[in-house]
């Protein structure tokens, strides 16, 4: 693969990055938290590298292809981005210095990371639209180890700048419990909106 390639990926999978979503909301959420920012993004790397797989694998041509297999997996990341934010709701993360009963463990922010971008159909759509464009069927690499090339780069521009939000969001709102139950709530209302976005979109898409 090139160099111009690679830069060229890199700049359109920036854009994607840097705009807010549900990645930006849990990060935050665990930067309220304290010590969970780490194993957030953890989690949410790992499942953005694993949509980067089932696209190398092909998967993500063949779920396109079952209407109600994508359904299912549509239907399954709303019920828990919706489950997460109205969570988020009904108890706003709170700044906490040290470690705190209810912080959660490392194991599960990384298994809610996980699931928060591996439920979410749009990373698959994404990638499946997105990574092989950059491809060269004529490079002595083949195709699938590309496109795992090119999910690598994106997960580490994620992983740059999710780290810089969560932290941004604990340095910020460390000292402003107020400000910090607010952003959390606003947060966990982007996860309930986007939520029932998905599930309507893609119900309208089976009439």
């Amino acid at each position: 693969m090139s160099f111009n390639i690679l830069a060229a990926f890199w700049a359109v999978s920036f854009l994607f990055v840097i705009t807010p979503g549900v990645d930006w909301a849990y990060a935050i959420s665990a930067g309220i938290k304290g010590r969970r920012v780490v194993p957030a993004v953890a989690g949410m790397l790992s499942g953005h590298l694993l949509a980067t797989l089932i696209v190398a694998a092909g998967v993500g041509g063949v779920l396109v292809r079952i209407p109600y297999a994508l359904t299912a997996l549509t239907l399954a990341g709303a019920g828990y981005l919706l489950w997460l934010g109205v969570n988020m709701l009904l108890k706003p993360s709170a700044p906490v210095q040290g470690e705190s009963p209810d912080e959660g463990t490392w194991s599960s922010w990384a298994i809610k990371g996980l699931c928060v971008s591996g439920l979410n159909p749009k990373v698959v759509l994404l990638f499946l639209a997105l990574l092989p464009q950059f491809t060269q069927p004529q490079a002595a690499l083949p195709v699938p180890a590309q496109i795992i090339v090119l999910g690598m780069l994106h997960a580490f521009s994620c992983g740059v700048v999710y780290l810089l939000v969560g932290f941004g969001a604990r340095a910020v709102l460390a000292s402003r419990p107020a400000a910090a139950i607010l952003v959390s709530r606003v947060s966990g209302a982007a996860m309930v909106v986007i939520a029932v976005l998905l599930a309507v979109e893609r119900l309208m898409t089976l009439q």
